[in-house]
């Protein structure tokens, strides 16, 4: 035994397998423990400091079965990490101190600790009182620098949790409206209507393969915050504006017109669906909507009910006889995206009561035998629309936008559609022009628009040389208080 001990020794420079060489495990001796502990290390072994010697009346054997069983133990496993849904509810608060609102609203979202933990006051106070400064200190800051609100403060502790969170939330509201509001204040003085609107509103539509009914919203972001644009990713508020069936969209009733890749449809209020020819699959959606109240529609809605005008209030005239009968003016306008044919203005459009007939007011916009005021339409007439992989364009198709005022100057009927022009079975009339004749009808629930054109081959133009609008007298006893 002291002879394999001193050759241990002797061989310590040699390194490790030098001296596991010099002792055997089936040799009778000790392995010290300076020579066992970075051999155990080595084989995964827990470090230790008992020598394994033989003790008086204990054979070798015994020793090295210590030893060899110390082969046979698993290797400790590491302890696992740590995640964060495991971490003290005082470290996660730390944490959510310093998220935004909109990443603190998505942290909400994780589970049931995290929503509660989220909707903590002290961090909303934070977040609303940096956003929302009160024009009367109702709590003290020690300085700028400050990083958050003393927990023991009365407005804290006065509300359920979560107050904060919903006040930021409805103030953030009111503020996006205010903003957008703002924007829509400058008037057009020949439609009545705000001339800023396109700034206020930014429609987008998704590629749809497979659909039976679509719905149309107005999205607004939630939280706004004036020194950054708004996220894509954050909360957003929708306002129903208007729902459509395309169950029966293939009927004739609604076909617009079709090129050589799509069938165009045309759906009220203001919706142009274009669908793959040969295939039952849409290719487009199109939405032409006025701007009469459609900010109001596009904000004021919930994501369910659609947004109610507000009624209007008539005002009865005893003294005159055909009040409601006179000085309307129309804003026409007659485009495809950004071309325009005709954008015109016709003012002191009026009905005889002789002309009432079959429940509508009759308004001569342009009349067949006046050819003083006949209008020509700028450019080639139809309506472009265009997807990821093509684009086209579908003749004699075009977006119509109907402003009608009232003698106030105040939206009477409007309305914004996709329309066509129809080939007439019936030659011009008129001397003065030579060519094929087109009709233009549009109809909804309040009145009838019907239009005459006259095709004329050699400028290569389509001139207007009768434009009829049909006004129900139902509307017209409900914006009066008359009894047509």
């Amino acid at each position: 035994m002291a002879a394999v001990h001193g050759r241990a020794q002797r061989q310590r420079g040699r390194g490790m397998a030098a001296a596991v060489a010099a002792a055997p495990l089936g040799a009778a001796g000790l392995v010290p423990p300076r020579l066992f502990a970075p051999f155990a290390a080595a084989a995964g072994l827990r470090n230790t400091s008992r020598s394994f010697a033989a003790r008086p009346g204990e054979c070798s054997e015994t020793v090295n079965a210590e030893i060899k069983s110390l082969y046979r133990r698993p290797p400790i496993k590491p302890k696992p990490n740590m995640c964060i849904e495991s971490m003290p509810s005082e470290m996660l608060m730390k944490i959510f101190s310093y998220l935004d609102a909109v990443s603190l609203l998505c942290v909400a979202c994780v589970n049931k600790r995290f929503y509660h933990l989220a909707n903590d006051n002290g961090i909303w106070l934070k977040i609303y009182s940096g956003c929302f400064p009160p024009k009367r200190t109702i709590w003290k800051m020690k300085s700028v620098q400050t990083e958050t609100v003393p927990l023991s403060c009365a407005p804290i502790q006065d509300r359920k949790p979560g107050y904060w969170k919903k006040e930021y939330i409805l103030k953030q509201i009111a503020a996006v409206t205010t903003r957008v509001m703002q924007l829509v204040k400058p008037v057009d003085p020949y439609t009545g209507l705000p001339s800023r609107i396109k700034k206020a509103i930014n429609a987008s539509w998704p590629c749809l393969d497979i659909l039976s009914t679509l719905k149309l919203f107005g999205v607004t972001p939630l939280l706004l915050d004036q020194s950054k644009a708004p996220s894509r990713n954050g909360p957003r508020r929708r306002s129903l504006i208007a729902e459509y069936d395309l169950s029966n969209l293939t009927e004739s009733n609604v076909a617009l017109g079709a090129n050589k890749l799509v069938q165009l449809f045309s759906l009220n209020p203001g919706l142009l669906v274009g669908l793959w020819k040969g295939k039952n699959e849409i290719a487009l959606v199109m939405a032409s909507l006025h701007y009469h109240l459609l900010l109001e529609r596009s904000t004021l809605g919930s994501a369910t009910v659609q947004y109610v005008l507000p009624p209007n209030k008539p005002i009865l005239d005893d003294v005159d006889p055909e009040y409601g009968l006179h000085d309307y003016d129309l804003h026409l306008d007659m485009h495809s995206g950004s071309c325009t044919y005709l954008c015109g203005t016709f003012k002191s459009l009026f009905c005889r009561k002789g002309d009432i007939e079959n429940g509508y007011l009759r308004l001569t916009v342009v009349s067949l035998k006046d050819n003083t005021k006949h209008v020509p339409l700028i450019g080639t007439v139809g309506l472009s629309w265009e997807t990821d992989a093509f684009k086209g364009n579908v003749k004699d198709c075009y977006m119509m936008d109907v402003t009608l005022l009232d003698e106030t100057r105040k939206p009477f009927w409007c309305f914004s559609a996709p329309v066509c022009m129809e080939l007439s079975s019936k030659a011009s009339s008129l001397y003065d022009y030579v060519g094929c004749v087109y009709t233009t009808d549009y109809a909804d629930s309040e009145g009838k628009v019907c239009v005459e054109l006259v095709w004329l081959e050699e400028t290569k133009e389509y001139f207007i040389v009768s434009l009829v609008l049909y006004v129900s007298t139902e509307k017209v006893n409900n914006w009066y208080g008359t009894n047509y």
